[in-house]
């Protein structure tokens, strides 16, 4: 799987751009500003339909215009697939695979695998449990499309729930039968969800700390636990137990829409305990790991975007993820940076073919 070809018009900070790419490496260097991130975040988007950096439809499009295209062309498996991802204002974005518009935006998942290292990554450790989650979910949804369809069921239910619990509290009443209509499924979705969840740390965690270990080149002991209500208690025990709260509180406080993931280095939060260092590693790896997991479930080899991977590492640190992205196992690999020097002298380490553009 690589990325051939890839035009942007009004997205961003680019009026007009076009790249001709690297089958291997392809690198955007220059000044803080100048759009590398841009770019990275361009081909993020026609994997997965939205920006990774702002989720906002609109707020992508250059200012003063009235909508953006972008316009990518890959090859996988040696057949080419063209892909258009456009928006203009006022309406919805419109995504593309061989000039024929997707229905539901959830069919296009998977298409194109792909994984970002980015700075914005540190908020799986400092943000709430909602990023967390959304990022385990898009690891699984990636070749489990039942997943996600039952992912997004069940969250529009629990909107539903909510909002009836709001109804019960406004209008001084309560239909326990109503709200068991509700209930009876979330049982059934959410021990769905929490099953894939565990299965998919048991596989995942592993690989993590294999990644970690290498990149650190030490002994420290780090570790993904899953909190959970349902670890201990059946769904249907959850629901029940939660009830009164729920109707104080007017929305669900139980459920895998709770769920976390906490990070440990050494036994304690990573984002408390852990270095700089130490936590760009962790990210690091689980990125790496979310690479490989990618690679196992769907048999084809992610595009991987690095966006200023360099900063905040050592040298030892840079050293490490350097030799891993020389192994076979990985395929297209774009990089931004702010040393065009620094660059060239690691992409020259790698002894894959390459092409550099200065922005």
């Amino acid at each position: 799987m690589h990325l051939d070809f890839l035009s942007l018009v009004n997205y961003k900070s680019f009026a007009s751009a076009e790249f001709e790419l690297d089958e291997k490496i392809n690198c955007f260097v220059g000044n803080n500003g100048v759009g590398k991130t841009n770019v990275l975040d361009a081909i993020y988007h026609l994997a997965f339909a939205k920006s990774y950096f702002n989720p906002i439809t609109v707020q992508n499009i250059k200012h003063d215009e009235d909508f953006f295209v972008i316009n990518g062309s890959f090859n996988k498996n040696d057949h080419e697939e063209k892909v258009v991802v456009s928006a203009k204002r006022g309406h919805k974005r419109v995504v593309k695979r061989n000039g024929k518009a997707y229905e539901k935006l959830s069919e296009h998942i998977g298409l194109i695998p792909l994984v970002i290292i980015s700075p914005a990554d540190r908020d799986l450790i400092i943000e709430g449990s909602d990023t967390r989650r959304r990022f385990m979910d898009s690891v699984i949804s990636l070749d489990n499309q039942n997943y996600l369809n039952q992912l997004v069921t069940y969250n529009k239910l629990i909107q539903q729930r909510n909002a009836l619990l709001k109804y019960f509290q406004a209008n001084r009443t309560f239909d326990r039968d109503g709200l068991e209509v509700y209930d009876e499924q979330l049982i059934v979705l959410a021990t769905f969800i929490h099953k894939t969840r565990v299965g998919f740390l048991e596989s995942f965690t592993p690989i993590f700390k294999k990644y970690y270990a290498y990149i650190s080149q030490s002994e420290e002991d780090v570790n993904i636990y899953y909190k959970s209500d349902l670890n201990e208690t059946a769904a249907k025990e959850v629901f029940e137990k939660a009830l009164q709260k729920d109707m104080q509180l007017q929305y669900s406080s139980a459920g895998t829409h709770k769920d976390d993931l906490y990070f440990l280095l050494n036994g304690h939060a990573v984002k408390k305990y852990g270095s700089q260092g130490q936590q760009k590693s962790f990210l690091t790896a689980l990125k790496l790991a979310q690479f490989e997991f990618i690679k196992s479930q769907s048999g084809t080899v992610p595009i991987l975007l690095l966006d200023d991977i360099f900063d905040k590492l050592d040298e030892n640190r840079v050293s490490q993820i350097i030799n891993m992205v020389n192994d076979e196992q990985f395929g297209q690999l774009f990089i931004s940076d702010t040393h065009p020097e620094r660059t060239e002298q690691v992409v020259k380490e790698i002894h894959q073919s390459y092409k550099i553009f200065k922005l």
